[in-house]
């Protein structure tokens, strides 16, 4: 019954909502006082789940609830949790409760906080219900429920250009969940079942090899759109230049985990031939991201722009990851989700700080000399950033790391030569991510202040909300790094096992 809570305590949360301010939550600030409720709530269920949860059989479905729900179809409401949701589960709720937490401080541009707090519920209830989803059919609503909220976040409470932003955003993932469904309804007609654990414990057995071909390039492409790979990022900029600092948030800690997670939980068990076939693709795509992206932060003069940017490239070695085909690098793609979701989540919430105390993003106008302006918030953003260009002993350095590990001994079934050249490129790729965020940080953390900033008054010190907001991810951040194994422990058997080798 615990998954049940955990979906269900946003979305009554959310509904709740939908009463009009005259009968229920008399205000703005009780609405955000409520948000923090429910989401600390939900917080503290999925920290029950993870007291529950038996550390000692990680690769084994736990704490599941399995009901007919459409008995004529075969469809059924089954959820569970095993070494590989449970991280993303307790990440995602703790970014969606340090949102609402940030949140009650800086509540959205032009105040509807009812609104905006019920469509980020609808969003938690979302992402969370992927990754306890154990039905094809019932992964694939849960997959869709963020998309109406997210666009309308980014499109209601965005900056310039939001609106194109959104309609981009929502026509991307769109096309992609069509492709999604067609791969998976070519999967559960041909396997007469739609249960995800039968399936990844059959193995592709039953399929045809051309079957797990076409469905899994169909599956792959429908979660590359949300993780996002090059060539289809080309959204994810604009998304996240235009929307709210919580929003972007949410999009790069959580949303753009649900493609790789799909990659793993469902495209690499279900149709393992069809990922051996496209596995040198993914990964040449994986490496064209990182250098591309890591070129394009290069590029940028501001500053959420090249975080997204960096978003794509540091997606890329988690795609490659999952491109060996091995349990190193599944299980580096996975660490590398949880080390993304922790370090882009904090510089997301450190760009918006700084766009708040100096009105602009632009690296350009912002100059110099933070550390003498603003030396806390300069010391964090420091913080994020040499952890996101993967400095050893922080929580960046392993996925990064063990993806390149794993393509220097990719799974035997895999041209070798190619994924030691893409380990080549991916390293490079590495290098110019120290550039762009070293180059970043000698622009507007170190130098002279400029004049204009010496008269504008000073700058406002970090608040109590937004430490609060910022801590528990440097702290996770440092833990991670030095204690990789904390992860790695959790995540091997269960990686080993949907790869098929018990």
């Amino acid at each position: 019954m615990i998954f049940l809570l955990l979906t269900a305590i946003p979305l009554l949360a959310a509904l709740a909502l939908l009463v009009p301010a005259g009968r229920f939550l008399p205000g703005d600030a009780a609405v955000a006082r409520f948000g923090v409720a429910v989401s600390g709530a939900t917080l503290l269920v999925a920290l029950s789940a993870v007291t529950a949860f038996d550390f000692g059989a990680p690769e084994r479905m736990q704490l599941e609830i399995d009901r007919a729900w459409a008995p004529a179809i075969g469809l059924r409401f089954h959820l569970g949790a095993d070494g590989v949701s449970l991280p993303l589960i307790l990440l995602t709720a703790l970014l969606t409760f340090l949102c609402f937490l940030y949140t009650a401080k800086h509540p959205p541009a032009g105040d509807r906080v009812r609104l905006f707090t019920a469509l980020l519920l609808v969003l938690e209830v979302g992402l969370l219900g992927t990754f306890v989803a154990l039905d094809l059919v019932l992964f694939f609503v849960f997959f869709e429920v963020v998309l109406i909220p997210m666009y309308a976040v980014i499109a209601i409470w965005g900056g310039a250009g939001r609106r194109a932003a959104a309609y981009k955003f929502i026509l991307y993932t769109l096309l992609g969940s069509g492709l999604l469904l067609a791969g998976m309804l070519l999967v559960g007609v041909n396997a007469g079942t739609l249960d995800m654990t039968e399936l990844a414990a059959r193995h592709g057995s039953g399929l045809t090899h051309g079957v797990q071909v076409t469905a899994f390039v169909l599956m792959g492409l429908g979660f590359a759109v949300k993780a996002p790979m090059w060539p289809l990022h080309t959204w994810l900029p604009d998304a996240h230049t235009a929307a709210p600092t919580v929003g972007s948030v949410l999009l790069a800690g959580v949303l753009l985990k649900m493609g790789t997670y799909g990659l793993v939980r469902v495209a690499l068990p279900l149709a393992p031939d069809g990922a051996a076939f496209w596995a040198p693709w993914l990964g040449l795509f994986a490496v064209i991201g990182i250098v591309w992206g890591s070129l394009a932060c290069l590029a940028q003069t501001d500053l959420k722009r090249m975080i997204a940017y960096s978003s794509v490239g540091h997606m890329g070695f988690v795609l490659l990851g999952i491109a060996t085909l091995t349990p190193v690098g599944v299980n580096a793609a996975l660490f590398g989700n949880i080390a993304h979701g922790l370090i882009t989540g904090l510089l997301f919430f450190l760009a918006g700080a700084v766009k708040d105390r100096y009105g602009t993003g632009d690296l350009r106008e912002l100059g110099g000399g933070m550390l003498t302006s603003a030396p806390r918030l300069a010391s964090i953003l420091t913080f994020a950033s040499v952890a996101s260009l993967g400095l050893p002993g922080l929580a960046g350095f392993w996925g990064e790391m063990l993806a390149l590990l794993g393509a220097y001994k990719p799974h035997a079934d895999l041209p070798r030569t190619t994924f030691v050249v893409f380990m080549a490129v991916g390293a490079l790729g590495a290098v110019l991510t120290a550039a762009y965020f070293l180059r970043m940080l000698a622009r507007i953390t170190h130098g002279p202040v400029p004049d204009a900033r010496l008269t504008a008054g000073p700058v406002a010190a970090v608040s109590r909300y937004e430490y609060a907001a910022w801590i528990p991810l440097v702290v996770l951040t440092l833990l991670v790094g030095l204690w990789p194994k904390t992860l790695l422990d959790v995540t091997t058997a269960p990686v080993r096992a949907l790869l098929g080798g018990g």
